[in-house]
C-alpha cells in the first residue's frame, strides 16, 4: 500500500504483501472515527475505505457533510456525536464498530479565565474521551486507538522523547491530554478494551492551517526572517505517515495497552525547514542572523514567548519504538511530505 498525498492507492511493491495479506482478511471491519472532517481525519477516512475498512465518521454538524468537504468523502457512513449526546445516541452510534480512532479534541480556548478554559479542555478532552471509551466497551467495541500529543511529554527537549520518559505537559491542552490517557488506562483495566495511544508532534499536509500555514505565506511573500543563527531540531510528521501509523495501530495484535510516539524520523533545525519550503514552493528565503538572546528579547517584549520559543528550542521524538514493535516505518520522506504540501498551498491560491 503506497500512501500518496496522504490518501491510499494499493500497488505492488515488495514491502506490501504481509499488509495486503492482511488487509484481505479485515476487509468489512466497522470504524469509527471521530473528528473525519477535520485535517487529519479526512485523509484517515479515505485511507481506511481505500484498505477495504468500513468507515463511520462522526461530526457535529450535520449540514457540513453536505458540502464541498463531505463531497470528498464518498462511502463513509455519517454520524452525529459530540460531548452532548445521550447514552442512547451513543450507543446507537457504536453499535457494530470493532474499532474507535479519536481524533476530535479541543485544541484551542483562546479567551476567558484560566479556570474555564482549563474547564473546556477537560470537559472536551478528559471526560468525553473517557465517557466515549466506557461506552464503547459497554457495546463490545474490542480497540480503542486515541489521538494524543508530544505535548504531553513536554515543550522542549534536551534528548529525543521516548516512551519511557515521565510526562511533564506544561499547557492545559497537553494537561488534559494526559489526564485523558490516564482515564484510558483506568477503562482499559475495568473493562478490558484495548487501548492504543499515539503521540504525536506537530502535523503537516496538504490543508494545514495554524502556525505552519503561517510559514508558508511568509516564505511566499519573501519576508526576511531573523533565523539564520538558530540550530535548534524538532520534529515533525507529514500526515500521510501519521495515517499510517495509525492504521497500522488498528490491527497489530501487539499494539494493544502500547503508548507510541511517531514522527517523520527526520528533525530539522527552524532555518533548514524554512530553506526546505523555500525550495518545495521555488521561492528564495531570506535569513539574516539576530543573536537568540535578542529574539527571546524581542518576543517578551511583543508577549509572544511562547512562539519565539518554538522557533528557537528543541522538540524531538524518538520513534524507534514503534519502528520495532510494528513494522512501521514512514512512507513518505521528508521532502516528499513538503512537496505535497507545497503543491496543495500554490493550488490553494490560484482557486
Amino acid at each position: 500500500m503506497y500512501l500518496v498525498g496522504g490518501y491510499a492507492t494499493i500497488a505492488t511493491c515488495p514491502n506490501s504483501t504481509r499488509l495486503i495479506s492482511h488487509i484481505r482478511v479485515k476487509m468489512g471491519q466497522q470504524i469509527l472515527v471521530t473528528g473525519a472532517m477535520g485535517f487529519i481525519g479526512r485523509a484517515l477516512s479515505l485511507n481506511l475505505l481505500g484498505a477495504g475498512y468500513q468507515v463511520r465518521g462522526t461530526i457535529r454538524d450535520p449540514s457540513r457533510t453536505a458540502g464541498q468537504e463531505g463531497a470528498h468523502l464518498v462511502g463513509v457512513e455519517w454520524a452525529t456525536l459530540h460531548d452532548q449526546s445521550t447514552e442512547a445516541e451513543l450507543k446507537q452510534v457504536l453499535d457494530g464498530v470493532q474499532v474507535v480512532i479519536h481524533l476530535a479534541a479541543r485544541v484551542h480556548v483562546m479567551t476567558g479565565l484560566e479556570s474555564d478554559r482549563l474547564h473546556e479542555f477537560y470537559r472536551i478532552n478528559t471526560d468525553w474521551t473517557k465517557r466515549l471509551a466506557r461506552a464503547a466497551a459497554g457495546q463490545g467495541v474490542r480497540r480503542f486507538v486515541y489521538m494524543s500529543s508530544i505535548k504531553v511529554n513536554g515543550e522542549k527537549s534536551s534528548a529525543p522523547f521516548t516512551e519511557a520518559d515521565s510526562p511533564r505537559p506544561q499547557d492545559l491542552y497537553g494537561i488534559s491530554k494526559w489526564k485523558a490517557e490516564q482515564a484510558l488506562a483506568t477503562v482499559s483495566s475495568q473493562t478490558g478494551l484495548e487501548v492504543v495511544v499515539i503521540r504525536s508532534p506537530l502535523v503537516y499536509g496538504p490543508g494545514v492551517g495554524g502556525n505552519f500555514l503561517h510559514l508558508l505565506n511568509i516564505v511566499r511573500k519573501g519576508i526576511p526572517m531573523p533565523f539564520a543563527l538558530v540550530k535548534n531540531r524538532r520534529s515533525l510528521i507529514y500526515r500521510g505517515n501519521l495515517v499510517a501509523a495509525l492504521i497500522r495501530s488498528v490491527w497489530v495484535d501487539r499494539a494493544a495497552g502500547r503508548t507510541y510516539l511517531v514522527s517523520d524520523g527526520e528533525d530539522l533545525s527552524t532555518p533548514d525547514l524554512i530553506r526546505r519550503l523555500g525550495k518545495a514552493l521555488r521561492l528564495p528565503v531570506r535569513l539574516w542572523p539576530l543573536p537568540i538572546a535578542m529574539l527571546r528579547s524581542f518576543g517578551q517584549v511583543v508577549g509572544k514567548q511562547v512562539v519565539v520559543e518554538r522557533l528557537l528550542g528543541s522538540l524531538q521524538v524518538n520513534p524507534s519504538k514503534i519502528m520495532q514493535e510494528l513494522d512501521w516505518h514512514p512512507p513518505f520522506l521528508v521532502n516528499q511530505g513538503l512537496a505535497e504540501t507545497a503543491d496543495w498551498f500554490r493550488t490553494r491560491l490560484t482557486s
